[in-house]
């Protein structure tokens, strides 16, 4: 039988939400304790656990035909590898850092600074538009310690909530670019195998879909039911159903997470009561 092959990272944050998100897609992993390769038990999937930076480069052989990935190390080692789904978790920025004790105006303050990262083509390409000149060290591991220990005047990593950068006396002075955990595809991909890339891509989409949304019963009174319903969303329409208590109808509907507590409110204002929010579990459409 055919396999789809999958790449996550080895270990890590991104390692546990790349496997979250299978097993979301009702995807289950055999995994004993050190494994590089594993296989799905109830779908035709193999996954490889490789080191984040060389998984480019696997993709670009056909050695394996997708990835979750972060976006960042497609951007920095692997622009002509295309990004089948933006999978919405593991966010981050590419942020160059000074020290706190800099007065910085602007990125042409980096005129011929010294700056560490493992980023460089990411930051030769950011400053090459602002025309700025800048000698890299390229540092694969930890940089925050580049500038106390006289290395670099400037840093560029990831930053994700900036708790790294204030344990090294850095500040965070130009985001280059914001990142996600995408799905990459091999150019190498086979027919048979891209069949099965669309299944898997069908499962995420519904995972995907869930996350974004909460399930919503209220009770409405009839002669406000019609104020009620215009302030809900659904995927077609709200779902209306009579109660026992005559005058009264139980709503249904699916609202947006980010807009959730906003409508909430102008439920109860416009005379929703006993409203019940729930989780979605998966969402198809």
């Amino acid at each position: 039988m055919t396999k789809i092959r999958i790449a996550i990272q080895k270990s890590g944050r991104l390692n546990e939400d790349s496997l979250q998100i299978l097993k979301d897609c009702g995807i289950s992993i055999d995994n004993g304790k050190d494994q590089l390769k594993a296989s799905s038990r109830n779908f035709p999937m193999e996954v490889f656990y490789l080191r984040n930076g060389d998984i480019p480069q696997y993709l670009r052989d056909g050695v394996v035909d997708i990835a979750i990935i972060g976006e960042n190390v497609l951007i920095e080692k692997g622009e002509d590898i295309s990004i089948a789904e933006k999978l919405g978790f593991s966010k981050c920025k590419v942020s160059l850092a000074v020290p706190k004790s800099v007065k910085y105006k602007s990125v042409y303050d980096f005129e011929g600074k010294r700056i560490a990262t493992s980023y460089p083509n990411t930051v030769n390409n950011y400053l090459k538009e602002k025309g700025v000149k800048a000698e890299l060290h390229i540092i694969n591991g930890s940089v925050e310690i580049a500038p106390n220990i006289g290395l670099a005047d400037a840093i560029c990593d990831i930053v994700s909530s900036g708790s790294t950068l204030f344990k090294n006396n850095l500040k965070e002075v130009e985001v280059m670019l914001t990142s996600e955990a995408v799905l990459a595809v091999s150019p190498k991909i086979s027919e048979e195998r891209t069949a099965l890339l669309k299944r898997l891509q069908f499962r995420i989409q519904s995972v995907l879909r869930a996350r974004k949304s909460k399930y919503v019963l209220l009770n409405a009174p009839n002669d406000k039911l019609k104020d009620i319903l215009k302030l809900l969303p659904g995927m077609r329409s709200p779902t209306v159903l009579p109660l026992a208590e005559e005058g009264w109808s139980s709503v249904h509907t699916v609202i947006d997470k980010d807009t959730f507590w906003e409508v909430i409110d102008e439920l109860k204002k416009a005379g929703a009561e006993g409203i019940l929010v729930c989780p979605i579990e998966k969402m198809v459409l």
